[in-house]
């Protein structure tokens, strides 16, 4: 390991707005005596308003979040809610900790885990929104490796408040069209989405959005994408499901980005983006022949080898 990781890994002891747990805070033995271990709450769960940021603002996430320069920019932006970036890597995590930390920001924090235990940092409804920024598409791996699978819908459920939303920004047309399969099959409400975000812009149910900022009545919608637009399901209790206040921030998609974004940008590679609720009563459906792996995973290309490089993440 090189000097530079270790000092980084030296700072974030120091950050306050930064939570690294070991593995064995939140994995316990299934049985006395037993090796199978189980994901058990960690004391952050649903006290990180309280605990972290001394307030009850709405949380926003973004997981797989790298360097954190998305987090941070978003908070920027929107001092009246508070933002976690989590991911693995530490020494990523270290510059937008220090950012934040030398800035002086109260709505950021950081939390390094694996995201396969993201539910023994969050409790019920505790989280308004999720962004998936650039994650990896899992071409050729395990179908519930992706973020956007039915099995981290699932797992985003326990922690999402009713109505809460997920965003996915990629530069991986395959993943944004399996995501896009995975909200037709289980007929979630979807928000708005959009093929080239800075080409052709962001559709919407009351229109489309340019990258220039104005906006035109809805055109016919196009053949691609999560259509249609679902309304949104009878509320179960006193409160109808709303929109966080963020989503009508939807410039953010087209002014916020990483520096990869920007670099997939200069090589001409387009940008998707798509934004949908998860409130789903019953197990989700994984959507078999409504994504075709095949097709899209031709029309994905070389360039994920680029993109996806294990040092190339944000």
């Amino acid at each position: 390991m090189g000097h530079g990781k270790l000092k980084k890994f030296a700072e974030n002891a120091g950050f306050r707005c930064l939570l690294q747990p070991d593995a064995s805070a939140v994995l316990a033995p299934k049985d006395a005596g037993s090796k199978a271990l189980v994901l058990r709450d960690h004391p952050i769960k649903g006290n990180w308003g309280r605990n972290m940021f001394g307030n009850d603002h709405p949380i926003v996430l973004e997981l797989g979040c790298g360097k954190g320069d998305y987090t941070i920019a978003l908070a920027r932006r929107h001092p009246e809610i508070n933002y976690i970036g989590v991911d693995i890597k530490g020494a990523r995590l270290w510059s937008g900790a220090k950012e934040a930390t030398l800035t002086a920001m109260p709505n950021v924090a950081f939390l390094r885990t694996r995201i396969e235990f993201i539910g023994a940092f969050f409790g019920p409804a505790e989280v308004s929104e999720i962004w998936l920024t650039f994650s990896d598409p899992q071409l050729r791996g395990s179908e519930n490796s992706r973020l956007s699978s039915p099995l981290f819908l699932d797992r985003y459920r326990g922690f999402l408040r009713p109505g809460g939303i997920v965003h996915l920004k990629t530069d991986s047309r395959y993943l944004y069209e399996y995501t896009s399969a995975v909200c037709k099959v289980n007929g979630l409400n979807v928000l708005a989405f959009g093929t080239d975000v800075y080409g052709e812009g962001i559709q919407g149910p009351e229109g489309l959005l340019n990258p220039s900022g104005s906006s035109s009545p809805r055109p016919s919608q196009p053949a691609a994408g999560p259509l249609p637009f679902m309304k949104p399901r009878a509320a179960t209790g006193s409160e109808t499901p709303q929109a966080p206040e963020s989503l009508t921030d939807i410039a953010a998609v087209f002014e916020v980005q990483t520096f990869y974004e920007k670099m997939f940008l200069e090589m001409g590679l387009p940008i998707t983006y798509l934004a949908f609720r998860i409130d789903h009563e019953g197990a989700y459906k994984y959507p078999g022949e409504a994504f075709d792996h095949e097709y899209w995973l031709e029309k994905e290309g070389p360039r994920r080898s680029f993109s996806h490089q294990p040092n190339k993440k944000q």
